[in-house]
């Protein structure tokens, strides 16, 4: 966007009849975060130079993180300055001191007022820490002091799963104001993952729906494809108390900004054909989006895509690819011939004539956690390792996050008996006389232990495990560094890998396997660069979490798996056993990660039967890695 104003360059970008929010879409999250970031610098810099103060209402969560970055480092770089901005918070929990770790004024402070050169006297947040008592009195004065400061001349917003604005559970008037409110369940587990101790209160001191509609202008933020269902609702459902972020419908300075993955439920996405012409949408029919409408159209009709016919795409607003591209007969078996060509029981490549086995590739999966490959790419391996493949797992963080404190006693209740055996003496008796560190270390040596049997399991030697502890798992703010990029590349260096799998779910509720991919991508541009020989010749996949599974028209390969292969996945899955227990990281979902990868891999079959394909008891998918397009086998 430059510097032009934002809010008018979306506005003008067009008229989606389908969007009653005013919608930018960015290619990536990085881009999106910019973007909003820059509107931010702009409304700062022109406020200082008429002399008046800027005052901007600030949200926290893992989605302004980068919006926070960038800002600071316009502020070190290019002199960008808080010096006449004065900022109020959307909310706070309670009960909550401010060094608590949940705490949202800790949150500010550490990600972005301790960087910059703002008043704290400026900096407004909720308070956490008073008496129930004196909330009403103090959610009155919070109201009272926006007023004073002339009103929030922009409002930084993220959206939560639930459709929440701030902390405006359904249910909440659009006239609502600043005050006490209790935490829907998933909100309460959505959050967790931004605190160490995964501990955070179960209520919450809230701006009101109403408070929010009274800032001059709104942005709201959404990055990730785990909110593009409650994106689509706020964005081209009715305006409702159930998703109030529906209510900046009735905004008349209100936009969005999404991200692709964020945006994927939106009509211009799934199915821009139904907003008319695509070349008024600067649009046309090419291959791919070609597949997306027919797969589309094949799953709305309830039909098989080789029974599609010309009425079905006349009834389903596909008139325009019917005329350039039909009759529907020649339509459906292009689709259906691509669909056949992504499954294959060979992921690395068929056998060459006349050889039961095919030539040995070396193969490396990135897994960001130490369960992620058995969870989403566990029978592909085993398949991989049975046809004579070279298989390496490089974890990228220890996990040790993940590890409940009960469960880290019953491991030392086990190393005390252990030690009796051997005779070994001074083992502390309890995790609460461990240290932090030794905690952590504890933890981690658990979560290698069990990625090792589950490997093994798989047909993966334990020498073929790489634990490469990314530095950036152990900073308090998440922030990665050359570091972390070094150690991929000293791996890639080594394996010289003909094949890559990588964790490509932009829905993981942690924000781990964003920052992973983010790095692995940079490792492997850097390489490039360098002039490494093993790029050209690498092809690359992405898989997908438990947390959702591609959609048919991105789905690159499909490796269907028997029922013995099945069982020997979920007892791969379940030698992971810390993950079993009651943790603060398994998202909303609370099924177990075996019953979640089953279930996806099942819905995955199912999905390219009702397309018309074979019957298969389960299949894993993946989609091309455009970074890594090799020659695929």
């Amino acid at each position: 966007m430059n510097q032009r104003d934002l809010f008018h360059s979306v506005a003008e970008s067009g008229n989606n009849p389908c969007e009653k929010i005013p919608t930018l879409v960015e290619p990536s999250a990085a881009r999106a975060a910019l973007t909003v970031a820059q509107e931010f610098a702009r409304l700062i810099r022109a406020k200082e130079e008429a002399g008046e103060t800027c005052v901007l209402g600030l949200a926290t969560g893992s989605t302004p993180i980068g919006v926070y970055r960038e800002l600071v480092r316009m502020h070190r770089e290019e002199g960008l300055s808080f010096r006449h901005v004065t900022t109020f918070n959307l909310d706070e929990y309670y009960p909550c001191r401010p060094d608590d770790a949940s705490s949202y004024r800790r949150f500010m402070q550490e990600h972005f007022f301790n960087h910059i050169d703002i008043d704290p006297a400026h900096t407004h947040v909720p308070q956490g820490s008073l008496d129930r008592a004196a909330i009403p009195s103090h959610c009155a004065d919070y109201e009272a002091k926006i007023r004073a400061a002339g009103g929030i001349d922009l409002q930084l917003l993220g959206i939560g799963r639930t459709g929440h604005i701030a902390f405006n559970e359904p249910g909440a008037s659009g006239a609502s104001r600043t005050r006490l409110v209790t935490l829907h369940a998933t909100t309460i587990s959505d959050n967790r993952k931004l605190v160490p101790d995964g501990r955070i209160p179960m209520q919450a001191v809230t701006m009101g729906v109403g408070s929010i509609l009274d800032a001059k202008r709104v942005v709201m933020l959404v990055l990730g494809d785990h909110k593009r269902d409650i994106v689509r609702q706020a964005i081209e459902g009715p305006v409702t108390t159930e998703v109030t972020a529906s209510f900046l419908q009735n905004h008349p300075a209100a936009i969005a900004v999404l991200d692709e993955a964020a945006a994927g439920d939106l009509t211009r996405s799934h199915a821009p054909w139904l907003l008319g012409p695509l070349e008024l949408q600067g649009r046309a029919w090419d291959q791919a989006l070609t597949r997306q409408a027919v797969i589309w159209l094949s799953l709305q009709a309830g039909k098989p895509v080789l029974k599609l016919e010309d009425d079905d795409y006349t009834r389903h607003g596909l008139e325009e690819l019917l005329a350039e591209n039909g009759p529907a007969y020649e339509l459906n078996l292009a689709v259906f011939r691509g669909l056949q060509a992504t499954v294959t029981g060979w992921p690395a490549g068929r056998p060459s004539a006349g050889a039961a086995k095919p030539e040995p590739r070396r193969v490396l999966v990135l897994s960001p956690h130490p369960d992620d490959d058995a969870i989403s790419v566990g029978g592909t391996l085993a398949r991989l390792a049975r046809q004579g493949h070279e298989i390496h797992v490089a974890y990228q963080v220890s996990g040790a996050n993940a590890v409940s404190r009960d469960f880290l006693q019953r491991q030392l209740d086990f190393v005390n008996e252990a030690a009796g055996v051997f005779g070994a003496q001074n083992q502390p008796t309890s995790v609460e006389c461990m240290t932090p560190a030794q905690r952590r270390t504890l933890a981690t040596a658990v979560r290698r232990a069990e990625a090792r049997s589950a490997g093994d399991l798989l047909g993966i030697p334990t020498g073929k495990c790489h634990f490469l502890d990314l530095p950036f798992y152990q900073h308090p703010l998440r922030e990665t560094g050359p570091d972390d990029v070094a150690v991929i590349r000293a791996l890639l260096d080594r394996i010289q890998p003909h094949q890559i799998y990588a964790a490509g779910d932009l829905a993981d509720p942690h924000g781990t396997h964003r920052i992973c991919l983010g790095l692995l991508e940079t490792a492997i541009r850097e390489e490039k660069s360098a002039g490494a020989k093993w790029v050209a010749g690498c092809e690359g996949w992405l898989y997908r979490g438990p947390w959702g599974n591609w959609r048919a028209h991105e789905i690159d390969r499909a490796i269907p798996l028997s029922p013995s292969e099945v069982m020997l996945k979920r007892r791969a899955i379940l030698r992971h056993q810390s993950q079993r227990d009651e943790t603060p990281y398994l998202g909303p979902d609370n099924r177990e990660f075996w019953q979640q990868a089953e279930d996806r891999t099942r819905e995955a079959a199912e999905l390219y039967r009702r397309l018309g394909w074979a019957e298969y008891a389960a299949i894993e998918t993946l989609a091309r890695w455009p970074i890594l397009p090799g020659n695929p086998v």
